[in-house]
């Protein structure tokens, strides 16, 4: 009998049937039939069709957001492509895109990070978000990491004049312990990220890339 109803369940449930509805059908435990069930998926459609009024209006207001969200990043994606056109003589422009390329983040986050332990190319980086990007002053953030063996009590305060970013927009420097067996390099200073919380400028950035992509006939 029970192997009978299990697969009366199972089909019943493949159907799009919820559990409610099936245990009308079957007598037996809510606990029961959701082990029996748990390796069953519903389609999408089995899905919505299960949910209450107030779940589906949920469900097709987070559908439109969805949409809207990839409708405005292909938007942004195809203009800055276009720009990539527009500066393409510009040296300034191609060489911090190339960087950010070679070395920014490309995260699902979609925050632009950019780091290096290269002073010159962190203040040619910090040059190039303020006057080809455009970041206000307000939106810039540094972050430092550096090794127990290399951190000092000014590390702060030099990459403070490197980028030009005041202590106050700084986060706690992260300081990763060191082995014993490492020597001591009076030149490293750490890494330094530059962080800017913005996702329209980081489709922006990429956006220039596949832009440059297409300039030097480059495939994805």
């Amino acid at each position: 009998m029970k192997h009978e109803e299990k697969i009366n369940a199972f089909r019943l449930r493949k159907s799009g049937r919820s559990y409610k509805e099936i245990l009308k059908k079957i007598k037996v435990s809510k606990s029961t039939l959701s082990v029996w069930l748990r390796e069953i998926e519903l389609t999408n459609d089995q899905k919505k069709r299960l949910l209450t009024k107030g779940e589906r209006a949920q469900y097709e207001a987070a559908k439109r957001k969805v949409a809207a969200r990839i409708q405005r990043t292909e938007k942004i994606i195809e203009s800055a492509i276009e720009e990539a056109y527009t500066f393409k003589n510009n040296p300034f422009f191609l060489v911090g895109v190339a960087l950010y390329w070679a070395e920014g983040a490309k995260n699902r986050a979609e925050s632009v990070k950019f780091a290096n332990s290269d002073e010159k190319m962190i203040a040619f980086m910090m040059r190039w978000f303020r006057e080809i990007c455009r970041v206000p002053e307000k939106k810039f953030r540094i972050h430092i990491h550096i090794h127990t063996l290399h951190s000092r009590n000014n590390i702060v305060n030099y990459w403070s004049k490197i980028t030009g970013i005041g202590r106050e927009q700084f986060y706690k420097p992260y300081i990763k312990q060191t082995s014993l067996g490492q020597r001591k390099n009076i030149l490293y200073s750490g890494t330094c990220s530059i962080v800017i919380h913005d996702k329209s400028l980081f489709r922006r950035i990429m956006g220039w890339k596949y832009g440059l992509q297409k300039i030097f006939d480059i495939s994805s």
